[in-house]
């Protein structure tokens, strides 16, 4: 093989970097780059790989917090420290472009990715939750992408053998063309085992570990660093990774047990960019160098280029650093897992990576010359306010024609596939696959796992919504963190920290980039204000087609600890004659509510009511709550409002309700309103006094709404039939959608 040639600008534009780019490439270099090195910046320059257009602003996010055991950036995964000795890892990832051309195995390697995240860092994954948005499920492409992101999940992480525990599925026409598709994984490990992604001197071998290397996910990272265009599917299908879950899982447990007899000093999944990035990363997080050896990396397809091994992301890979003298070890112990590890080069003390075939050298690049933060380029992009942005400020309530039958309403809403039953989904998830005593309680406004071997669990969420957000982006993202933060305690947990995935349009749009910023120094404040640190996260521009962007997306992941396990909190209705409270104000506002966008067809209103000091002050009364006997339940209202709500808490044990209230605001505000900082409580009627005292102490207003009965629904004493009848039109709303 012959010494690559040079480069010229209009390679450079090839790989979809810039003349601005191309001159700092030679300037950082010192000369003009091969073709192979030029790859390497094209990619690892690429937005997926070194978030130039959004690490300004992330950068802004508090990362500070007692139980932080590593910074954003400098391992795989947000990191938090647990009672015991013990430690939370967890992050959120995104696979929407491939998930938009090829629904199942985008979904399914998005899962499967995600999981190499964690257990990179030593952990056993034991759970997975996810974030997944369509368009309106009647139509055959939002149905299409549906099923086979559904299925995908399902089977991926069947097979893998983590259970699927919580999440979210939404469906807008916005999202027709481009799904967002967002997973979440959270695992356990030893503090004292934690295996890092970098090491402290030169000597240790490289290897990879797991697939052998195709040429499957090919320019992955610029596939996903560019808007989705209808007309080029199947152009961009070689783009998209194929997943194998069963080679995951050997892989998985040889790694483990390679970590456990000692050998593994190191290591780094090897996700966007592969091989190139897995080794650069390494390299430059321990300031030393690497010769790697292209030649000796094993191969599914045989005539492979230099460039393709290095770029390849075939999945279930990883690259791992051992000492030189436990390569016999480590190979039998992979071996016997029926799976390959494979010596491919050495750490270095000379501050570059050196890519070789045979004794020819193909590239030879500075590691942090192509990271982000470092050499890569950073962008702060014009912004400036939507023009859609006059007709929500201008928004007048008064204009909405009250409904002439609030039970038409309620069952147009439950049975609307953003508020209905997400059975049909779920029952496709094993929730329950290798947990044995780590018991999951459901229903509860949390996905809640007892970890082993304790006195304690771990509560996940994983909130968004986009309709808040698209109205303020930064009101509605401090809604989502105080949602988030508000299941938890709603559950009985105190909060952790948080991981995020922000999905959003073409951020050379200035109107999106003027949401992205908006959106992220919300999460900042919302942070900040409630001391919870944000330990990492994913960045997903470019959802966007020639018919527009998504609306704004921000997902935020949130772990909390229930200590003991007796303090979990159920969300649903345990007996008849409990008294039913709803506590947090009540408002007028229908601002960007189910209720307005899709019975109304209002697309363009502010976000419901939000004061972020009476949502604090609610959060206090909800953890005093945890110690007041007799609460039965504790539920928090969001999207569908206190209708949703109601049922929600009332169709798991198959209870009923009779409410009422008073009329001073409209009662499709109400019933179907989302005004913030509201949760629903039911008690025992002898503790109902304490129930109000401790409301009054926090200031915090409340309204005996009702009592729960053994089945009968009443409404303002109309009779609303039954439970029974209820909780049909809410199982009824996906089934014509999803396979039975």
């Amino acid at each position: 093989m012959t010494q690559p040639a040079q480069t010229t600008l209009d390679d450079a534009i090839a790989w979809g970097l810039t003349p601005q780019e191309w001159q700092r490439i030679l300037q950082l270099l010192g000369r003009t780059p091969n073709p192979t090195e030029l790859a390497l910046f094209g990619v690892m320059w690429s937005e997926h790989c070194c978030y130039k257009n959004s690490l300004y602003w992330l950068k802004t996010l508090p990362r500070e917090g007692k139980a932080i055991l590593a910074q954003p950036g400098e391992e795989n995964a947000g990191i938090l420290a647990l009672p015991q000795g013990l430690a939370c890892v967890f992050k959120v990832e995104s696979h929407n472009h491939p998930s938009a051309i090829a629904p199942y195995q985008g979904a399914a390697t998005g899962v499967g990715g995600i999981h190499r995240d964690i257990f990179t860092t030593g952990a056993f994954p034991i759970a997975t939750l996810n974030a997944i948005h369509f368009g309106l499920p009647h139509e055959e492409r939002p149905r299409w992408h549906l099923e086979g992101v559904v299925r995908g999940i399902a089977d991926y992480g069947n097979s893998f053998g983590i259970p699927t525990v919580g999440g979210q599925t939404l469906f807008d026409p916005v999202f027709t063309e481009t799904p967002i598709v967002n997973a979440m994984s959270v695992g356990i490990v030893p503090q004292d085992r934690i295996i890092r992604a970098r090491v402290h001197q030169p000597g240790y071998l490289v290897g990879i570990a797991g697939a052998p290397t195709g040429k499957d996910g090919l320019r992955g990272a610029a596939f996903a660093s560019r808007n989705l265009q209808t007309d080029r599917r199947q152009e961009d299908l070689p783009a998209v990774q194929i997943g194998d879950p069963f080679l995951e899982k050997v892989l998985l447990e040889a790694i483990l047990e390679a970590h456990q007899k000692g050998y593994i000093v190191a290591m780094q999944d090897m996700g966007a960019a592969g091989l190139a990035c897995s080794t650069l990363e390494i390299a430059a997080r321990s300031h030393l160098g690497m010769d790697i050896y292209l030649n000796h990396v094993p191969l599914r397809h045989k005539k492979m280029e230099p460039w393709e091994i290095l770029l390849s992301e075939s999945q279930e890979r990883m690259l791992i650093l051992i000492r030189e003298q436990d390569l016999h070890n480590v190979q039998k112990i992979f071996t016997r897992w029926e799976t390959q590890f494979t010596p491919i080069g050495k750490v270095t003390q000379r501050p570059t990576v050196r890519y070789f075939w045979g004794k020819t050298r193909i590239a030879e690049v500075p590691p942090t010359a192509l990271m982000a933060g470092q050499g890569a380029p950073i962008y702060r992009r014009p912004w400036r306010e939507p023009h859609y942005q006059h007709t929500i400020r201008t928004f007048q309530e008064q204009t909405i024609p009250l409904p002439n039958n609030l039970k038409e309403v309620a069952e147009f809403l439950t049975q609307h596939p953003n508020l209905c039953s997400r059975e049909p989904i779920t029952r496709q998830y094993d929730h329950m696959i290798q947990l044995g005593n780590r018991s999951v309680w459901f229903p509860a406004d949390s996905a809640v796992i007892r970890v082993p071997q304790t006195q304690y669990a771990l509560a996940l969420t994983l909130d968004g919504n986009p309709w808040y957000v698209h109205a303020d982006p930064y009101i509605g993202t401090w809604i989502t963190i105080a949602e988030a933060r508000r299941n938890l305690l709603c559950t009985g947990a105190e909060p952790l920290g948080i991981t995020n995935c922000l999905n959003f349009g073409n951020p050379y749009d200035p109107t999106v980039y003027w949401q992205f910023v908006n959106a992220v120094q919300g999460m900042g404040d919302a942070c900040r204000y409630w001391h919870l640190p944000v330990t990492g996260g994913n960045v997903s521009f470019y959802n966007q087609t020639e018919k527009g962007p998504i609306l704004p997306l921000p997902i935020i992941g949130m772990v909390g600890l229930i200590q003991p396990i007796t303090r979990q909190k159920t969300l649903a209705f345990q007996n008849p004659g409990d008294l039913i409270y709803l506590i947090g104000p009540t408002s007028s506002s229908l601002g960007s509510s189910q209720y307005l966008i899709f019975y109304h067809g209002i697309r363009l209103s502010p976000p419901p009511f939000f004061d972020f000091r009476i949502e604090d002050r609610l959060h206090q009364l909800i953890q005093a709550l945890w110690k007041l006997p007799g609460i039965q339940s504790l539920h928090d209202i969001s999207e569908g409002g206190l209708w949703s709500a109601l049922l929600e808490a009332a169709i798991p044990l198959q209870k009923g309700f009779h409410i009422q209230w008073e009329p001073t605001i409209r009662p499709d505000a109400f019933l179907f309103g989302e005004g913030q900082s509201r949760i629903l409580v039911s008690i025992q009627p002898e503790a109902a006094s304490q129930l109000e005292a401790t409301c009054n102490r926090y200031q915090i207003p409340f309204i005996h709404l009702g009592t729960v009965t053994s089945g009968d629904i009443r409404v303002q004493n109309q009779n609303w039939e039954t439970i029974q009848y209820w909780t049909q039109l809410y199982q009824s709303g996906l089934k014509p959608y999803l396979p039975s």
